[in-house]
């Protein structure tokens, strides 16, 4: 499962997100996504735990927990959505609220 991990504080690291997770479960990936031209932290990352009950286990356990001064918004992430996705009749409409 792909896991979703918002108001990240900007000084976290890849490794330091991985480490949150860890005692839930197997990680398999995890990186804090950065802004291209800058490298910068976006604060934001996300989390691959193959084993859904663990992921499920590191969801529950970390959502709304505070780090760094900041609480966490972790979820199960969505896929990406495009502009596309709009034109095409993608959103719904609670998404367009």
């Amino acid at each position: 499962m792909r896991i979703y991990v918002g108001n990240l504080n900007y000084s976290v690291t890849s490794e330091e997100l991985r480490t949150m997770f860890e005692p839930f479960g197997t990680v398999e990936w995890a990186e804090v996504q950065t802004k291209m031209r800058t490298g910068r932290s976006r604060g934001f990352g996300l989390v691959d735990m193959p084993d859904d009950d663990q992921a499920r286990s590191a969801i529950a356990a970390l959502d709304g927990k505070e780090i760094d001064g900041r609480a966490l918004s972790v979820n199960e992430s969505r896929p990406r959505r495009s502009v596309r996705d709009l034109y095409a009749g993608g959103w719904s409409a609670s998404a367009r609220r």
